[in-house]
């Protein structure tokens, strides 16, 4: 599946107030990349932003191919006024999840859009088909710029409360006209009465968790990430950032108005939240008037109680089959022994020499110009080090690009600790892992003994409150460098990130090999031939940077004439 895709600024006003965001073919957000497991997917991306780009596609899995990441430590930049082609495999996947920019603070100005990875036609969904498909990808919004908002946390100043919510780029519907202003473009879906729907909804906004419900419906949870669920019924559910969830949605009420979807701020205090809540509107198609009166309301609005107790009774289903043909409980994950043990702790943004940085176990991850792959790659020394520490360490913070050794093929437990006062998610590239406990309090040896070892879900994304801890299992079978990151883009941007090296010394070392197409950068720049933007071989594989490329495509065409 071919896609080719002009990332540009356009000016739009989501709340209101003129503003440049990031759109892509010109499109905010971006366009659904729907696919189905195991398809290749080339997607061509022009750079024509004013500054450097990569895109990543968060939760996608590539199979042992960790090039077509797009995050710092795999990838150089695509230059202001380049293309370069992105090509990988869902291989053995299925799920909702998203893309976004990932260099830059630029997902604060859009860039993302939905990733749809559909079951094969051999493989049935543990649930009736549904008569449609709804994405929504909610976002907390500022109306400050993306270049604006970095500098506000680069002096060490919290991005404050968010102008907005989003629902698919859009404001609020104005349901309190002393809230929300005039001519504001609101979203509203249009569905049929008694039909179901598969509702797939995102938190692809950069720093606020967010309540998803939809008034007087009830959400049916079957699918987070990659993997089915255990299919159990919400009024609500909290979505954190960097979170995707698939919902089955009935149209089974009287269609006497419409519906209010909500997408509202989670744990921040509620004399301001109501001028930041996202409004979306719920259209049968026989509907005979306009939502109107409250908000469906939310309880426990700032319990962090009621949000934990909520996503540990999330469950994976262990006789539903995903991307291949045999049951998801078949992988026995609580009876793998563990043969790495990282207990990483994340506390608040702290001045290190004079500027602010966010840490992991007191190392704040310094970006080289030479991506980390590259500089493996072609033994460069001096560009990292294998030695993140696997505890906390009684030693100053510093800033540097230290490593997690990990072991290929083996099971690494990874205990994720928050001493600040949010919510934080964290996201592991290359792979889904099990989340197998939270709690509050202090993680000690002892907690191992509740743990979920049958039906944890396993996913890409999860939270830890603060205060608390977290506990993922990971099979370590994608060999790579795979980034664990903070999702929440403030703690991000300052450091909060670090990469495991999953090397396969094996003989059988199937990793895919250096693109052709790789941008140089760093000490390795002088490798990189120039490109000429003007090259664009719609629909093909040919426009992968080198001009040099075209000495060969007279000989191709010469040998396909010769056939």
């Amino acid at each position: 599946m071919f896609f080719d895709w002009k990332v540009s600024y356009i000016n739009a006003a989501p709340l209101g107030i003129q503003q440049k965001v990031i759109a892509i073919n010109g499109q905010f957000p971006g366009p659904i990349l729907n696919v189905t497991t195991n398809w290749n997917v080339v997607v061509n991306v022009h750079n024509d932003l004013d500054e450097p780009l990569l895109l990543t596609w968060a939760g996608v899995q590539q199979r042992k191919d960790s090039w077509q990441d797009g995050v710092s430590g795999t990838n150089c930049p695509i230059p202001a006024g380049w293309n370069w082609t992105y090509d990988f495999q869902v291989k053995d996947q299925i799920g909702s999840f998203f893309y976004f920019p990932s260099l830059n603070f630029q997902r604060a100005a859009g860039g993302f859009g939905g990733i749809t990875i559909n079951n094969r036609a051999i493989i049935p969904i543990p649930f009736g088909t549904p008569d449609g498909e709804i994405t929504l990808l909610i976002s907390d919004w500022y109306t400050k710029g993306h270049k604006e908002l970095r500098n506000i946390i680069k002096d060490g100043h919290d991005l404050g409360f968010p102008n907005g919510i989003l629902f698919n780029g859009f404001g609020p519907y104005r349901y309190d006209s002393n809230i929300v202003p005039e001519n504001i473009q609101y979203l509203s879906v249009f569905v049929e009465p008694g039909k179901t729907y598969r509702v797939r909804v995102s938190n692809v906004g950069i720093s606020t968790s967010l309540n998803f419900r939809i008034q007087n419906h009830n959400l049916i949870l079957v699918e987070t990430e990659g993997s089915y669920t255990v299919q159990q019924n919400y009024t609500d559910m909290d979505i954190h950032v960097g979170q995707s969830y698939s919902f089955l949605v009935t149209m089974d009420h009287d269609a006497s108005s419409d519906y209010y979807i909500v997408a509202s701020p989670r744990f921040m205090n509620s004399s301001t939240e109501a001028s930041a809540i996202g409004v979306a509107i719920l259209h049968y198609s026989n509907s005979q008037g306009p939502a109107s009166g409250p908000l469906p309301v939310l309880a426990n609005e700032l319990d962090l109680s009621y949000s934990m107790n909520q996503a540990k009774s999330i469950r994976w289903n262990l006789t539903s089959s995903a991307a291949r043909p045999n049951p998801q409980g078949s992988f026995r994950y609580g009876q793998i022994p563990v043969t790495d043990v990282n207990v990483i702790v994340s506390g608040p943004a702290e001045l290190i020499d004079g500027n602010w940085h966010a840490t992991l176990n007191g190392i704040s991850y310094f970006t080289p110009s030479t991506p980390l792959k590259l500089a493996q790659h072609f033994n460069v020394p001096g560009v990292y080090k294998v030695d993140f520490p696997s505890r906390p360490m009684n030693r100053p913070p510093k800033v540097d690009t230290s490593l997690i050794n990990a072991t290929y093929k083996g099971f690494m437990e990874i205990i994720l600790l928050n001493n600040g006062t949010t919510v934080k998610s964290f996201h592991l590239d290359g792979y889904a892992f099990f989340v197998v406990g939270m709690d509050f309090g202090m993680w000690t040896e002892d907690s191992r003994s509740s743990y979920n070892k049958e039906d944890a879900v396993a996913r890409c994304t999860t939270q830890v409150f603060p205060g608390a801890w977290t506990a993922i299992m990971v099979s370590l079978d994608n060999s790579g460098i795979w980034n664990l990151r903070a999702e929440n883009l403030d703690l991000w941007y300052l450091g909060q990130e670090v990469y495991l090296n999953v090397v396969n010394t094996e003989k059988d070392n199937s990793e895919n090999p250096l693109p052709d197409n790789t941008i140089y950068c760093g000490v390795l720049s002088s490798l990189q031939r120039d490109q000429d933007r003007r090259i664009d071989f719609s629909g093909s594989q040919l426009n992968r940077l080198k001009p040099a490329a075209l000495v060969f495509v007279p000989v191709t065409i010469f040998c396909l004439l010769l056939l």
